[in-house]
């Protein structure tokens, strides 16, 4: 029988702020090395064709919006296309997303306000595009990031939170806070790179209920290492499974 392998001994509830950004800097030159070619999943040559992937890219793969947007990007290549299309058209074509009606309004209305307010641009400034409809703080923050050339920006996406919170560099749960978290922690002109870095390590090594630990570049400097496989051998077995009349609907 294999050993169990010895999780690794990080204390963060005796970390330092200094010590914290030094493991974080760590970490990352870790993923770094790991992962060089990494960059935003979505597809994209513009700000506005950001925009538009970010919002329908919420509660969907990123694979998928791209073979979408793949066909709508040159069919619609200004704010004054996607304001000015018919909405029943824009659902019949977003409808592979997913929550097609809440994301043809919210890109259409964010587009009229491209127009009415913008001059059909999109602003490159926090305040004003989280008062774009449909726009909120990660949105901005990929555009602003990605798109409009500020590296100090932090895209809390799940796989940036679930991460974050792993590796003991947050305790917060709301996106906010942790993007506040990260800004202590990450220098200014590596904040949109390491978002990138943290969501390929989620996506191949550090997934939600499966993390692969064993094959973790950064697994000597993280708190949660192992430990999520440790649950499932304690979990008792046998449990069973209520039954579906009593299960609420999903």
């Amino acid at each position: 029988m294999s050993a169990e392998p010895e999780k690794p001994k990080v204390d963060v509830s005796r970390e330092t702020l200094a010590e914290k950004q030094t493991r974080a800097l760590a970490v990352l030159e870790r993923l770094e090395r790991e992962y060089p070619n990494a960059k935003i999943a979505l597809d994209f040559t513009s700000p506005l064709e950001l925009l538009v992937a970010t919002i329908l890219a919420a509660q969907t793969r990123d694979t998928l919006v791209n073979s979408i947007t793949r066909n709508l990007f040159p069919k619609y290549p200004t704010a004054k296309d996607w304001a000015d299309a018919p909405i029943e058209t824009l659902r019949a074509e977003l409808k592979p997303t997913g929550f097609f009606n809440n994301k043809a309004k919210a890109v259409q209305e964010s587009c009229r306000a491209l127009v009415e307010k913008h001059g059909g641009q999109v602003p490159d400034s926090i305040e004003a595009l989280t008062e774009l409809p449909g726009v909120g703080r990660k949105t901005a923050n990929v555009v602003l990031g990605n798109a409009l050339g500020h590296p100090d920006r932090v895209a809390v996406d799940t796989h940036v939170r679930r991460l974050s919170q792993r590796l003991g560099l947050t305790k917060n749960d709301d996106p906010d806070e942790i993007e506040k978290d990260l800004e202590k922690l990450w220098p200014a002109e590596r904040r949109t790179r390491s978002c990138h870095l943290l969501q390929f390590h989620g996506r191949r090594i550090c997934t939600g209920p499966n993390p692969k630990c064993e094959a973790c570049v950064a697994k000597d400097l993280c708190p949660s290492a192992f430990s999520l496989e440790k649950k499932k051998r304690e979990k008792k077995p046998g449990k069973k499974r209520p039954a579906a009349s009593s299960r609420k609907k999903e």
